[in-house]
């Protein structure tokens, strides 16, 4: 007999197939494109990510990531590591979390790996989860404020953009970022 919690764990994973379809089935080809265009449009529309992506070592682009919850939620989506213009492989971000929670949503995120630290760590793990390892600091318009080119320190900038859909909150905290060998 199957419990609760493996009830709305299989919820979740089935809302997560369901919503992002494509997001489990996309080439290399389709990610770099995504990719191409989510860095294009955050460092358009954004001039302090355009500055920080010009210091950056390494940007890891994960261009559509879905979230679903119902108390348990989850979060899934593939991404591009590129050092400059040259891919350094392939990445999926699986989040997990449990609280009050109910809706789904979609947005995309960029971690901008600033230092050789940064890179090698992400590099040498068998799965980086955000907040252990190198500092990520997750710019949003308080960070915005007070940073600026000079004052960058952290081994890690995130930006989170083009959210879409209906949830309470959004955050990378508890994330898994994985290399994966075949998109």
């Amino acid at each position: 007999m199957k419990t609760p919690r493996s009830l709305f764990l299989a919820l979740i994973v089935g809302t997560l197939a369901a919503l992002s379809g494509s997001a489990f089935a996309m080439t290399p080809d389709d990610l770099n494109k995504d990719a191409s265009q989510a860095l294009h449009m955050l460092i358009t529309t954004n001039p302090l990510a355009a500055n920080i992506s010009k210091k950056a070592k390494a940007a890891l682009i994960f261009p559509n990531i879905v979230k679903a919850g119902l108390v348990f939620g989850g979060a899934y989506g593939e991404g591009v590591l590129r050092q400059g213009a040259t891919v350094d492989g392939y990445y999926n971000s699986i989040t997990g979390s449990f609280g009050w929670q109910v809706g789904a949503q979609s947005y995309g995120y960029i971690v901008f790996l600033m230092n050789d630290k940064a890179v090698h760590y992400i590099h040498e793990t068998h799965g980086w989860e955000i907040g252990v390892g190198p500092t990520v600091v997750v710019v949003n318009e308080g960070v915005a404020k007070n940073l600026s080119s000079s004052t960058l320190k952290d081994d890690a900038y995130a930006f989170i953009f083009d959210q879409q859909g209906l949830m309470a909150s959004l955050s990378i905290e508890g994330t898994k970022i994985s290399r994966i060998r075949n998109p």
